[in-house]
Order: C-alpha cells, then structure tokens, then sequence
C-alpha cells in the first residue's frame, strides 16, 4: 500500500510538472501586460512620392530615400561624379531616391556648400564667384548623375534655398536708408535679376516670417519674384523640372517664410516635397505640410528618439509624432547635414525602417559610421515586408514592440527594440494564426509557431532588435 501511495504521489507530481512546462511553452503568461494602441487609422497603403517611374512602385513597403551628402563634403568638383558611381550599388540595396545639396552657384563659388545662392541658373557652368564649378562639380556632371539615377529608377531631389541670397553687389537701399549687398543685376546667367525691391524691406512690406544670417532676405510678395520662381515656363522650377530633370523638391528653412509659397510652387511645378521646418512641436509640423500641401521633416520623432534611445526610455516612441498624425506627409530621418544627437543609431534606424512616413538615410550613416550590411537588411526589411498600419503592442524604459498589421496581401512585421543589457522576451498577439514565422534581422535563431490565436512569444538581443514575420 505504501507503495502503491509513493508511486501515486509521483505520477501526480510528474504530471504537474510536464503541466507546468506544456504552460509556459503555449500560453502568453503575461497576455494582461499587452495593450495594443492602434496608432494610425487608413486605408493601409504605403507611402508613395508620386512618381509612377519610381522604384518604390515595386517595393510593397515603399521606398528609401538617401541624403546623397553630408556638410563640406571634399571639394574640387568630384562629389557628383562620387555619388553618381554609388548609384548602381544603392539602387540593388533598395534605395529608390536621392537628396541632393543645392546644386547652383553661391558666395563662395567651389567652397559653397550651396546655401548662400547667388544665382539659380548657374550649375556649375559660368564663371562667377571665383569659379566655373561648383564644389560638386560641373553642370554637365550634375546631368549626367541625374540620368544616371533615373536609368537605375532612382529619383532625384533638388534641395531649394528660396529664403535668402548671398553673393550680391551692394547698392544704396531706400528702405533702409544704408548700402545693402542687393543687387543681383550682374549675375552671369542673366536670369533672375535681383534688387532691392526684391528682398525685405521693401515697397510692400518690412518682413515676412523669417530672416537667416543676415542674408538679403527675398520677398515672395513680390509678383516679379512668383514669375521667377515658379510660373515662367523658363523660371527656376520649370528649369528644374523640365531641363535639369529634377524629380522633387527639399526646401531649406521653411520657417523663413510662409507655406504659401511652397504650396504655390508645388502647384504650378509638381513633383515630391519635403520641407524642412526645424520644430519638435507636432502641432506646428502637421499645420505646416498641411499649409504648404508638403511632407515635412518628423523632427518630433527624431527628438522623441533621441530621448527614448539614449535616455533609456523606449516608452516616449508612445507620444505623439508627425508619422503618427500623418504617414502621407512624414519624412522620417536618424541623423543629417545639420544635426546627429542620436547615439544609438542603429535601434532608431530599425524603428524608423519598420515604421511609416518616408525614412532617410544620411550618406555618413550608410557609407562610413554604420554596418552597411545591417543597414541594407533594414532596407530590404522596410521595402518588403513593412506595410499596413501600425499597433504598438509594448513599451517600457527596455522594450519597445510594434506591429506593422500588413496590406494588400503582406503580412507586414512586428518589431521588437531592446534596449537592455540583456537578452528578453515576450508574448505578444500577432495576425497571423497557426503559422510559422521568423526573425528576418538574423538576430535570433527561432522559428516559432503562432498559437491558433495568433498569440507567439518573440525574443531581441541586448542593445538590438529583431523583426519578425510569416516564414515565407
């Protein structure tokens, strides 16, 4: 009897046992910790610039942007030819459009980074200024690179300077009663002739919403200034457009003016815009794009993840942020020309490559500091499996976990941040059921199935991620 009574207590202590571990293997323990917030509410499709002709309309997650420079970039009039000989390996990677620095002539002739324009027209080909070449290179170079990008179906944008000029003669000025570096009479190209009645203050008014530098500063009241810009069929943007073949338009401080004048520019010239209002309020960004009928850049997610990466706190890419407002008109950046605060660069990259809006990557980032190859996986990532709207599933101060819900047939993403020292893991509600799927960062080895609710438990690394999705 006694041992009828041990062998009793020991097959009910093995079936609890096996109970236990059957348990923990099937069911989401902490299935109470998750509570998804659907972040965005459309349609699901992807972002698009426009363009039928561009690469992105193959790539179910859209395209990848790339800042083609990075400031004082080697001068002596290589850089075009340097990015153009970049372009076959970029477009294999995936990335399906290029930003450019301002391509025409200023103050500083072959040491202009480009943003003191002095003359629209002159790419390099006149002799101003100190120089027939810009520092990037020559009129005929900047051609050749552009159609060199649109034979690999790569789109070209050209950053715009319309705030302010440098580079011109002074002048006695009426308006303010002292001599003003004004007169853009002489520039080499003839076009676009510049004077006092061109900039503030002037005729009509003393300002507009913003001066820079102590530049002439130019009017867009002005009718002769409107001809010029954008409605002449020889103006700067039809130029652009039409015989310089630019694709779309990077608009250098937006705060200096009213949106008024990009929105008129995109209405009359066309292509994609991105502008560059320098704010981390969310508000002012959507007021903005919303103004100028223009993406802007998500300086609200940049600065919320540099608190939430390198402040230890991945619970801030909870609060609001231009993507989330509006994915159509988000451009999405780590790092550029003007600013890198970010540290950890590479979890911001994986959050920005598997989240919406349009992601850039800086040419530094990609080319010198970061894992090309790393890089290149996100792109891949981003391009063909990042689609739908998206659910936050977790966030902590460690862990950040995010659904990319699919569209049109793909199943999208979840991501998983870890910001940890240490490997973690979690359960988490999936949209796929009874499927096998996997981690295509190559971070963790799993290959989990989803229970028949959808629910699967997923792992990341420490200081890394993983990006999982239907093993197929």
């Amino acid at each position: 009897m006694k041992k009828i009574s041990h062998l009793f207590t020991f097959l009910l202590l093995y079936f609890l046992f096996h109970s236990c571990i059957k348990k923990e293997e099937t069911e989401p323990l902490n299935q109470n910790e998750i509570i998804p917030i659907q972040v965005t509410q459309h349609s699901g499709k992807t972002f698009s610039t426009g363009n039928k002709l561009s690469k992105a309309s193959v790539y179910p997650g859209g395209g990848v942007m790339i800042q083609a420079f990075y400031w004082d970039v080697p001068s002596g009039g290589t850089w075009w030819d340097t990015v153009a000989e970049k372009i076959p390996s970029w477009q294999q990677a995936g990335i399906e459009s290029i930003w450019l620095p301002p391509a025409t002539k200023g103050q500083n002739g072959a040491y202009s980074m480009g943003y003191d324009p002095t003359d629209y027209f002159d790419f390099g080909n006149y002799n101003q200024n100190g120089s027939v070449e810009t520092r990037f290179g020559s009129k005929t170079e900047l051609v050749t690179l552009i159609t060199t990008a649109h034979n690999y179906g790569i789109q070209v944008f050209a950053d715009i300077v319309l705030n302010h000029n440098s580079g011109g003669q002074s002048e006695y000025n009426y308006f303010t009663q002292s001599n003003t570096w004004t007169d853009f009479s002489q520039i080499a190209s003839g076009k676009f002739k510049r004077s006092q009645y061109d900039f503030h203050p002037n005729d009509l008014h003393s300002n507009d919403s913003g001066s820079f530098g102590g530049f002439p500063d130019l009017c867009h009241d002005k009718t002769y200034v409107q001809d010029w810009l954008w409605n002449r069929s020889d103006g700067v943007g039809k130029y652009y457009r039409d015989v310089m073949k630019f694709d779309g338009w990077r608009f250098d401080y937006v705060k200096g003016f009213e949106p008024w004048v990009v929105k008129e520019w995109n209405s009359h010239i066309g292509g994609f815009s991105v502008g560059e209002y320098w704010d981390s309020n969310v508000n002012t960004l959507e007021w903005w794009a919303n103004s100028a009928n223009s993406s802007v850049f998500d300086f609200a997610c940049y600065y919320k993840m540099h608190d939430a990466f390198d402040g230890n706190n991945l619970s801030l890419l909870k609060d609001d942020m231009m993507w989330k407002r509006n994915p159509f008109k988000a451009v999405t950046f780590v790092s550029n020309h003007d600013t890198n605060i970010i540290y950890n660069k590479m979890l911001a990259y994986a959050y920005i490559l598997t989240h919406e809006g349009y992601p850039t990557i800086f040419y530094r980032d990609y080319e010198e500091w970061l894992d090309k190859n790393k890089m290149n996986n996100l792109i891949w990532i981003h391009n063909y499996k990042a689609t739908g709207t998206t659910t936050i599933l977790y966030a902590d101060n460690d862990e950040y976990i995010a659904r990319r819900n699919g569209y049109n047939g793909n199943p999208g993403l979840i991501v998983y941040l870890n910001n940890s020292n240490n490997w973690l893991e979690r359960w988490v509600p999936t949209n796929w059921y009874s499927t096998q799927i996997k981690d295509f960062t190559g971070n963790s080895n799993w290959y989990p199935t989803t229970q028949s609710g959808g629910w699967v438990k997923i792992q990341a690394p420490p200081k890394s991620y993983t990006i999982w999705s239907v093993n197929q």
